[in-house]
């Protein structure tokens, strides 16, 4: 049904990504496809990585301990923006079709009244990517 899951990540805060993880490694599992962990960084100094090479080696740290944990394939791709915040929705985009990803396994925030003004990632995403897109909440209502 799938052949590749793009899973986008945010490794200054994967404590929050748990169940989005659980659930592309869940998919990866059943359908024996890989899953590309993507993630966007800076070419300056973050909070996560001195460098754009120092946070794609923790990426692929990333990347290698989920296969290792879950059991399946697994891959990592950094994207290099100047202004993450501004350019996430096209990185993200841009990600998924470099890797090939006909489904997107992401994490989602609880929706409140800024959604009305600036659309969610995942929700741009769902408009412009051609791909299928599964949004996780990562509790429970």
């Amino acid at each position: 049904m799938f052949t590749q899951i793009l899973a986008p990540v945010d490794l200054a805060h994967i404590d929050r990504l748990g169940r989005a993880l659980d659930v592309a490694a869940d998919l990866a599992r059943h359908y024996g496809i890989p899953v590309c962990y993507a993630a966007v960084t800076t070419p300056q100094p973050g909070t996560v990585a001195h460098s754009p090479e120092e946070f794609d080696a923790k990426l692929q740290a990333f990347a290698a301990d989920q296969a290792e944990r879950h059991g399946h394939k697994a891959t990592a791709k950094t994207v290099i923006s100047h202004d993450p915040s501004v350019d996430l929705d096209h990185a993200l985009r841009e990600a998924r079709q470099e890797v090939g990803a006909d489904l997107v396994v992401m994490a989602s925030h609880l929706p409140n009244v800024g959604d009305y003004v600036w659309p969610s990632h995942g929700g741009k995403l769902a408009l412009h990517a051609h791909a299928s897109i599964f949004l996780v909440r990562d509790h429970e209502d």
